[in-house]
């Protein structure tokens, strides 16, 4: 990525923010915006959502995980640290109450289910899962569990749909600066799958949760 920008002006950058932020009573978030340009949203083709694996993530900041599962990949997915796995029969009592669906929805970030168990997700969760771009990804009986989990809990989701930019989570500010900028550089290659860069990259910003922004580029 360094024809996009090199980590030196990154790890200056996360310093400038640092530095002309309030102090908070609370660690704050080191946020990336991207601006596109020459972008046409209109086909659905041009619009990205995709996870991004972060190489450095701390335990508290991990992506919480759900697994709809049964028997042994259920127990399998226990083992490999999913926050939470939910039965046929977990889904069943889901049907009756939007409020509990909905929660579910805010409360995890991916979800994984058994590939018999898609279509019952679907009907039970779809409208609430849909709009939050986390329609469950398909886990065979034969996956494996344990990299698949481990992999998301590091990951954070990246859109684009009705406004050219992506928005996220890079660190926390107490993390070190080179930690941040590989986040940044890891999403920066992943928008490149997608989109021409640096051509159709018009702006960047860094900013902390409550701090301004700060053009890198």
């Amino acid at each position: 990525m360094s024809a996009v920008i090199q980590r030196e002006e990154l790890i200056k950058a996360i310093r400038e923010i640092k530095a002309n932020s309030k102090r908070r009573n609370f660690v704050q978030s080191v946020e990336l915006i991207v601006k596109l340009r020459d972008i046409d949203l209109k086909k659905p083709e041009n619009r990205l959502m995709t996870p991004v694996h972060l190489p450095y993530v701390p335990p508290e900041k991990q992506a919480k995980i759900c697994v709809f599962a049964t028997g042994d990949l259920a127990l399998r997915a226990k083992n490999a640290g999913a926050d939470a796995v939910f039965s046929r029969e977990d889904l069943e009592n889901l049907s009756g109450s939007k409020k509990e669906a909905k929660k579910l929805a805010s409360e995890y970030d991916f979800f994984l289910a058994q590939p018999d168990l898609m279509a019952h997700v679907g009907r039970v969760l779809g409208r609430f899962l849909g709009p939050r771009g986390k329609i469950p990804t398909v886990l065979p009986p034969n996956a494996n569990v344990e990299a698949l989990v481990a992999r998301l809990k590091n990951s954070r989701m990246i859109r684009v749909r009705d406004q050219p930019q992506v928005m996220c989570w890079v660190g926390l500010e107490t993390q070190p600066e080179e930690e941040i900028a590989e986040n940044i550089l890891r999403v920066l290659e992943v928008i490149a799958t997608k989109y021409t860069l640096p051509q159709q990259l018009e702006k960047m910003y860094l900013k902390l949760t409550m701090g301004p922004s700060v053009r890198v580029r």
